[in-house]
């Protein structure tokens, strides 16, 4: 007699068969199952991924990612998970975390080579300690290389395509490229990995010389900024808006009287009206509920739309 299997023991069958693979493909000790995403993002929030792997270099990376394209199987490359908002039900699939382990850098004259799991932070400690002046914009902005040149991150004036020398990504098919600053097709807060789905591996940063206590000088002023500006001490994903051309996002929610609204625990902050914070336990349904609402009564006071800049990823 034949007896047809249900979707679920199918399901269940196939989720088996790639997690017996993925633990021959790289050591179990850098895998975790389940794993819940509120731990991995700045945000605090998420659900879990079905798969959470640290990967200890590229041959790792590699290997993950072409499993995961063989078998069809989603992934994810994430940094710090800052800019990032994952869905409450979480993810299917996996998550591959480069921060944390592909993090060397180097200098060599007025350029840094770094691996894209280096903190902006790290890399501007490095050009600081070189006498290297140019990423002092990026020294307090809350991401990884390789996120930051994904999405052409910027802030006070400076962006990535402004000290970006080239790039190394890993195609879908597992080809490792160096592109150069042009061919990463920059715009404001995009690249050719936004429209690729490739994976940045590391990256070259050219600065030029400049004098220790100017360049020391010009990132306290700019950390003061922050402090003084950003609701740092509650947890955030950064700017949660693009900038509308010709406008400035947080200018425009603030003068729709909505510093301070909140939908369950997040809220739109009353430091910096561009921020959406977790207040009190947000879940990822809150977040979005409350830019969708924003961005509604702002598109009819002013008839201008916001478009999010945080990115959303998994099951909500």
């Amino acid at each position: 007699m034949y007896c047809m299997q249900d979707k679920t023991e199918v399901g269940e069958n196939m989720r088996q068969e790639f997690e017996t693979k993925l633990f021959h493909t790289i050591d179990k000790e850098k895998i975790y199952v389940n794993e819940k995403m509120e731990k991995h993002t700045t945000f605090r929030i998420g659900g879990p991924a079905d798969y959470f792997v640290m990967p200890s270099d590229v041959t790792d990376v590699k290997a993950v990612i072409e499993l995961c394209e063989q078998e069809k199987v989603p992934y994810y490359v994430v940094g710090n998970g800052s800019n990032l908002l994952v869905g409450d039900k979480g993810f299917r699939g996996v998550i591959i975390q480069i921060a944390g382990n592909m993090n060397q850098l180097q200098a060599d004259g007025e350029v840094i080579t770094a691996q894209a799991g280096c903190s902006l932070a790290q890399i501007a400690g490095k050009a600081l300690d070189e006498e290297l002046a140019g990423f002092e914009f990026a020294a307090g902005i809350p991401g990884t290389l390789g996120g930051a040149v994904r999405m052409n991150a910027g802030a006070y004036g400076g962006e990535i395509k402004d000290v970006l020398e080239s790039a190394v990504v890993l195609t879908k098919e597992g080809k490792v490229m160096e592109l150069s600053a042009n061919e990463m097709e920059f715009g404001y807060r995009t690249s050719i990995i936004e429209r690729t789905g490739w994976t940045i591996l590391g990256g070259k940063i050219r600065l030029h010389k400049g004098k220790r206590e100017e360049i020391k000088a010009v990132m306290d002023d700019l950390r003061e900024k922050r402090v003084s500006k950003q609701p740092l001490e509650y947890p955030s994903a950064g700017s949660t808006f693009k900038r509308p051309k010709g406008y400035f996002a947080g200018k425009l929610i603030q003068d729709a009287g909505l510093r301070g609204f909140r939908v369950g625990g997040a809220c739109v902050s009353e430091k910096h009206s561009g921020f959406v914070i977790n207040i009190d336990h947000a879940t990822a349904d809150d977040v979005v509920s409350l830019m969708e609402q924003v961005d509604e009564k702002v598109r009819a006071q002013f008839g201008v739309g916001l478009e999010p800049e945080v990115r959303r990823i998994g099951e909500f």
